[in-house]
């Protein structure tokens, strides 16, 4: 989806939890660490954009945690978010950022062609020398916390 232009877009945030460490990559444009996360395409669902976008930015595929009715086969149930946020990107341009907890379903390697990305697992004990900024390091706190048994 085109992101140059104005208005507000959908997107999702993913936060990928595994042994007390959270996926996170480097985000060249912006400059800063992040979950991987992007926009919903036109005619898909909030899970689904989720989980593709994990998947492309990392290679890792997952399983959304999080509160969802299984109780009723129908109308379709989606995954709650963990939070919704509205991000100024640009002069008249928001960002309506669904936040999801995830947990790897599979095998937690990155593939090759993300490793030289910065992409990687990493403990809170990592975060400040990385410089993850105040919103992302709440989010991450509170998808370990969420992950916790």
């Amino acid at each position: 989806m085109d992101c140059r232009g104005h208005g507000r877009h959908f997107t999702v945030a993913v936060f990928v939890v595994r042994d007390g460490k959270v996926l996170l990559h480097w985000h060249h444009k912006l400059g800063m660490w992040l979950p991987p996360g992007g926009h919903i395409e036109r005619d898909e669902l909030p899970d689904e954009a989720a989980v593709r976008e994990v998947l492309e930015e990392t290679g890792v595929e997952v399983e959304l945690m999080g509160e969802r009715r299984e109780d009723v086969e129908g109308p379709v149930q989606l995954h709650r978010p963990a939070g919704v946020q509205l991000e100024d990107i640009g002069p008249g341009h928001q960002h309506i950022d669904l936040i999801y907890f995830a947990r790897p379903k599979g095998s937690t390697n990155i593939r090759d062609e993300f490793s030289t990305d910065r992409v990687g697992w990493y403990a809170p004990e990592d975060w400040d020398g990385m410089a993850v900024n105040a919103e992302v390091r709440g989010w991450c706190e509170r998808a370990l916390a969420s992950a916790a048994p």
